[in-house]
């Protein structure tokens, strides 16, 4: 759907991983008006197209090879493209069901920073609005598995449109920081 959506390659990438506090001070300059809480590290072992990379270069997963090849010539863990995202527009999205057979989505915009990640794999800094909140009130406690499709655009209200025309009612966003979930203690209880 995202592919279709942008006409462009899309990835699927881990989100549960965070940014360390030194690459958030040092890079102000690219982070525009988000903060901290914004931002997480999107990443995944090597399945992003080389057209959605910055650099990319193909390699071995250091993970796999650390398991199954450990102090071993890379044998069957190569093949894995690894290299920073490109920076621009981005759209998260999932689309899965539920246990008893309902489908449930999430749809969030934002952009990927041109913040050198300094790690490996198909990496790169994404700011997406309030999302330690979005994380919190959608992903853990709807039970949303740590993968997301990324699609390179912002494409959100098309998805929307498309989820919409298919059926889909339970279809969840980034809400500003004026609007609660459903399941978020109002402000007024917190002073």
């Amino acid at each position: 759907m995202i592919t279709c959506a942008t006409n462009h390659p899309a990835t699927l990438l881990d989100i549960n991983n965070t940014v360390p506090k030194d690459m958030v001070e040092n890079a102000t300059d690219q982070m525009g008006s988000y903060t901290e809480k914004d931002l997480f590290m999107g990443f995944h072992c090597g399945n992003t197209a080389p057209s959605c990379m910055k650099n990319s270069q193909l390699r071995f997963q250091k993970i796999m090879h650390s398991l199954m090849e450990p102090g071993l010539e890379p044998n069957i863990t190569r093949g894995t493209l690894e290299g920073q995202i490109k920076a621009g527009e981005v759209t998260l999205f999932r689309l899965q069901s539920t246990a008893d057979t309902k489908l449930r989505s999430y749809v969030a915009q934002g952009d990927i920073l041109d913040i050198d990640p300094e790690s490996f794999g198909s990496i790169a800094v994404f700011a997406i609005p309030e999302m330690q909140r979005f994380y919190r009130h959608v992903l853990i406690q709807k039970r949303y598995p740590h993968h997301a499709g990324i699609a390179f655009g912002h494409v959100g209200k098309t998805l929307y449109q498309v989820l919409d025309l298919i059926g889909v009612s339970d279809i969840d966003y980034n809400q500003p920081v004026h609007e609660r979930y459903p399941n978020e203690i109002p402000s007024v209880f917190l002073g």
